[in-house]
């Protein structure tokens, strides 16, 4: 049963509602739990309609402290840890936490995504290896935030850093993750997660490196100290990859999908993809949209009402 095992979620976004609502729409379910993150700096419109939204529903919600957050800075990091807090102060006891930005959509409907995570065994999913050589410079030098009202960005020193806390070896992978109940705990109690957490606040994208870094240590539970890519969670179009071009634009080398995507979107396995503009390409997310909600009432166990059909 999908009750079994509830999931939370967290939402990151800085704009255009519509696709954040639609996001929200494929992947609610009322077992789960739903935590949003509204970029400070966006508009109060969107800050207003991100609000109306969650105060529908008993178990979604703002996260507590919104924070202004900069490409490739700690406050990326921060967003999610923000909402962590507040779902692990919540009363329900979680399986797994998904991170998602405002630009996602999911491919698997919550049972398919249940039955993967399964898979796992109970083990946190952080895709990631250790650093290679373009990455390494992220983590050797000090890197800065600047914010003023015109615009926002991470730039490098040339400023060394200090080696990393307890002797921990840095590994290098994705933002993006599935975290069990107790390792969120771990993240937010334990004084070595804290005191990594606190060196990396001037290193480049440090959510590229804060989880699987802990999730390779022995002692974080749940950890997964051998492991590499594992983990399907995003299906990503990168600029310098083979995939068969992109068929709408590139924003910082990773596609905005068009509709000529979709083919190659359907045929993943991956749990969601990023990144979408519903404004841009609005056939792009409907397509998908129909898809996976005449999967999910497909899979229903429950008597299926036609108003429910898009």
């Amino acid at each position: 049963m999908e009750t079994d095992f509830p999931l939370a979620y967290i939402i990151t976004g800085h704009k255009e509602f519509e696709m954040i609502a639609r996001l929200f729409r494929a992947i609610y379910a009322p077992q789960n739990m739903y935590c949003i993150h509204i970029d400070e700096k966006a508009k109060r419109e969107l800050k207003v309609s991100v609000e109306k939204l969650v105060n529908c529903f008993p178990n979604a919600f703002l996260s507590s402290k919104a924070e202004p957050v900069i490409y490739a800075g700690i406050s990326r990091l921060h967003a999610d840890m923000h909402c962590m807090r507040d779902l692990i102060s919540s009363n329900m006891k979680w399986k797994y936490v998904i991170n998602v930005c405002g630009q996602d959509f999911p491919l698997k409907t919550n049972r398919e995504i249940i039955q993967y995570l399964k898979r796992f065994k109970g083990k946190n999913i952080t895709p990631g290896i250790l650093p290679p050589d373009h990455a390494k410079k992220r983590t050797q030098f000090v890197f800065r935030e600047h914010m003023d009202n015109r615009k926002s960005y991470v730039f490098k020193t040339n400023k060394l850093k200090s080696p990393p806390p307890h002797n921990i070896t840095i590994y290098f992978g994705s933002a993006y993750y599935a975290l069990t109940y107790e390792f969120v705990r771990f993240v937010l109690e334990d004084k070595l997660a804290k005191d990594l957490l606190e060196w990396s606040k001037d290193t480049f994208s440090p959510d590229e490196h804060y989880w699987v870094t802990l999730n390779r240590m022995p002692e974080a539970p749940n950890s997964m100290p051998t492991a590499k890519w594992e983990g399907d969670l995003k299906a990503i179009k990168w600029r310098d990859q083979n995939h068969g071009g992109c068929h709408g634009h590139y924003v910082r080398d990773i596609c905005i999908y068009g509709s000529g995507d979709l083919k190659w979107l359907i045929e993943r396995s991956s749990m969601f993809a990023n990144k979408f503009e519903f404004k841009s390409y609005p056939p792009t997310v409907e397509c998908l949209e129909q898809r996976l909600r005449e999967k999910a009432l497909n899979q229903s166990e429950t008597t299926i009402e036609s108003s429910w059909y898009f």
